[in-house]
Order: structure tokens, then C-alpha cells, then sequence
């Protein structure tokens, strides 16, 4: 088993040398998707500490998906657009991050608990709280299901300043059992960093530092070819990034894709309207 220990000033520096880390050093390992013929995947447990997540350039050039997709997850983790989709008995998803952080099922509970609320509510009594987390995995159900989840637990913390000099600001550490480092990472570590930014906004204070812990942060083997691809840009581009300005007209696109979901139920639609006012500044 290898470790790996990044610090970056911005969240597409931190994943690119991240994933760059884990193939370079990454042990070899045997997982459960594989397919005959396929080499043994590259993994790390990996820290990766971001200072500034909300600095610009922001997003990474070649993270695996469109500027819309990205959009999409990001409404996915904090508006819960697709909750709507959790349906086990008919095989489609088991879970959502969304529906584990703001609407956590306990057996023997009548009704479900917002964690994401009672962070809120535990900072703003106690900022120098240590106990401000939201848990993901339900011990009496992932260890039997197909797709267990991934996000273990997001622990906030507000920094308070040493000598007055305002209100402080929210750091979050998110720990995570399994992290595809290719293909999910970076819009795990941006749509994370959103409700970083939505619950500091909440308590009133400005988002800080950003940790993202991995136990497996790996790249699997049947990804090997695409990857070297994605070593070759990196190594021929060296304007590798994407403001927040630039990306904006496609994370409308990416709001107005869900919009023109037949299923999308009406509460999300008044958000995602909302969203869409808020990207054109309508």
C-alpha cells in the first residue's frame, strides 16, 4: 500500500497532481470490475489539501466529462434533482449523496434527518465546534448492496481568526472509502467545495481550505489507454484550466438539461429555474 500527500493552492492543480501521483507511485491491485485481459489498477491512499478551492482558474481542462455534466453533479449533491431516481426494488439507485447528507434514513426514526441542517444549526451556537460532521454510510444497509456508498463522512470547521478580524471562515475535510481518481474525482472535489460554500453562506462566514482523504485512490486498468492520453495534454498544454467566467454559459446549459426533464419534480424545477436566473443574472 502507498500514500501520497498533495497540497495545491487551487482544486484543478490539487487533482492533476493527484492522479499524476497515484499512477507515477500507486500500488498494484486487483478490483472487482475488472474484465478478463485488463491490468491490475494503480491506487493510493491520498490526501489532498486544497488552500484556496474557490481560487481561479477553478476548473481542470481534461477532467473526464463536459462543463453541463459538471452542472448536473453539482445540482445532483446539493439540490437532490435526481433523488427522484433512488428506487432499489426496480434496480435503479440505491442512494444519493444528496438524500444521505440532507434526508438520513434510521431505522425506527419516523422521519429523516438533515444533517446538512443540523451542521448549520451546531456551528452558528458553537463555531469552535469539533463535532460538526455529516455521515453517508448506513452500516445496517451498504455492506449488503451493490453499490455501497463512496463518501464516508464530511467534517466542517470553522477557522477562527487568532485576534478579532471578522467571523472566521469554514474549512471542510471530506473522507472518502473509494475514489475512481480519473474519472470522479475532480467533480467530487468541485461539487463538495459547492456545499463547502453553500453551508459557510448559511453560517455567515467565508469558505476556507478543502481536504479530500481517500482510502483507494485509484485509476483502474481498463482506463489505462485514455489515461496516458490525458498524460500526453498535460504534458503538451500548459493552459491546462477553465475559469468560472468561461464555464458559465455551459453550467447554464448543463441547468437548463435537467429543466427539460419530463420527471423532474416541481420543487427542483423552482430551484433549477432559480439557478438558471442566477447563472444569466436574469
Amino acid at each position: 500500500m502507498k500514500s501520497i500527500h498533495v497540497e495545491a493552492r487551487t482544486l484543478p492543480e490539487g487533482w492533476e497532481t493527484a492522479v499524476r501521483r497515484c499512477w507515477e507511485e500507486g500500488a498494484r491491485f486487483r478490483t472487482q470490475y475488472d474484465k478478463a485481459g485488463d491490468p491490475q489498477s494503480r491506487d493510493v491512499a491520498c490526501l489532498i489539501h486544497v488552500k484556496e478551492p474557490f481560487g481561479e482558474p477553478r476548473i481542470h481542462k481534461a477532467f473526464p466529462g463536459g462543463l453541463d455534466d459538471l452542472e448536473v453533479y453539482r445540482a445532483e449533491v446539493l439540490y437532490g434533482v435526481h433523488d427522484h431516481w433512488i428506487n432499489p426494488a426496480e434496480g435503479k439507485w440505491e442512494y444519493t449523496y444528496h438524500e444521505r447528507l440532507f434526508a438520513y434514513k434510521v431505522p425506527g426514526m419516523a422521519e429523516p434527518i438533515d444533517q446538512i441542517a443540523r451542521v448549520v444549526k451546531l456551528l452558528k451556537e458553537t463555531p469552535y465546534t469539533r463535532r460538526a460532521q455529516a455521515v453517508t454510510w448506513q452500516a445496517w444497509n451498504d455492506l449488503g448492496i451493490h453499490d455501497p456508498a463512496c463518501l464516508q463522512r464530511m467534517w466542517f470547521r470553522i477557522e477562527e481568526p487568532e485576534e478579532g478580524g471578522g467571523p472566521g471562515r469554514l474549512n471542510l475535510a471530506i473522507h472518502i472509502r473509494s475514489n475512481d481518481a480519473f474519472k470522479a474525482a475532480f467533480m467530487n472535489m468541485f461539487a463538495f467545495t459547492e456545499l463547502q460554500r453553500l453551508v459557510a453562506r448559511e453560517i455567515g462566514v467565508e469558505p476556507g481550505e478543502y481536504m479530500h482523504i481517500a482510502d483507494s485512490f485509484h485509476i483502474y486498468g481498463s482506463y489505462f489507454a485514455e489515461f496516458e492520453g490525458f498524460l500526453g495534454m498535460c504534458a503538451r498544454r500548459p493552459d491546462r484550466y477553465f475559469t468560472s467566467t468561461f464555464a458559465q454559459p455551459m453550467f447554464e446549459d448543463g441547468a437548463r438539461r435537467l429543466l427539460a426533464e419530463p420527471d423532474l419534480p416541481a420543487d427542483k424545477r423552482a430551484v433549477m429555474e432559480k439557478r438558471v436566473a442566477e447563472l444569466t443574472g436574469s
